[in-house]
């Protein structure tokens, strides 16, 4: 089973911890976020690196940037993969994805594999959204969720959507998600936050889609094998 630590200054995480811990070994680890804005007084304490240490997976909700880049930079070698959920600008993004095995996704939702064996046993389970849908009539009846967004939407899109028509199904999911409601954009810092929430509406639009879409294949081959 992966080791996976979820790091956060206490404004997110929860949601990402309360999700992946029925799957993971997950430590959540709350750490107090600097009081000083200048970088030589902030310091990672050392419990929590030994805490972290050897684990597979990092998940960083730190909102202060020279915190989460000083926390990244100590760890990444002593972790199997880091993915920073929370951060602020290109150049900031491109100065952590440097060290090799630092991912910084748009969205959480925005996971997808990438070669990497542990990144990818973490991402099979949690990252872009992927649903299978089972049709009576015009009627869903069941959906599983074979990959959700690590804070859990998917799950409670999938939840809301049984019993619905299929008619705009894909549309009513995507909406849905305002319901959750998504936390993307406040995350990101000088963004457009209604470009966020829009882009994680329109993955679980896509999901949706897809499966019903898969579902019907499935329908009409069933049909044809009994003929």
């Amino acid at each position: 089973m992966l080791k996976v630590a979820v790091v956060t200054d206490g404004s997110y995480g929860d949601r990402t911890y309360d999700t992946i811990k029925e799957d993971f070994d997950v430590e959540f680890i709350e750490i107090e976020p600097p009081a000083s804005a200048f970088i030589d007084e902030i310091e990672v304490p050392e419990e929590v690196i030994e805490k972290i240490q050897g684990i597979d997976i990092l998940i960083t909700y730190t909102l202060h940037p020279d915190l989460t880049l000083d926390l990244v930079e100590i760890l990444h070698d002593k972790v199997g993969w880091v993915i920073v959920a929370a951060w602020r600008g290109e150049g900031f993004k491109n100065q952590l994805e440097s060290l090799g095995n630092v991912t910084c996704p748009e969205n959480m939702c925005d996971l997808r594999e990438n070669g990497n064996p542990v990144f990818d046993e973490f991402v099979a389970k949690f990252g872009m959204p992927i649903v299978k849908i089972n049709c009576q009539g015009d009627k869903i009846v069941d959906i599983k969720v074979l990959r959700s967004s690590p804070c859990g939407a998917t799950l409670f899109v999938a939840e809301e959507m049984i019993g619905q028509e299929i008619d705009d199904l894909p549309v009513k999911a995507g909406l849905r998600i305002q319901h959750y409601p998504c936390r993307a954009a406040k995350m990101r810092l000088f963004t457009d936050d209604e470009c966020k929430k829009e882009m994680a509406a329109n993955f679980h639009k896509e999901a949706f889609e897809k499966a019903l879409k898969r579902a019907a294949l499935g329908q009409k081959n069933l049909r044809f094998r009994l003929h």
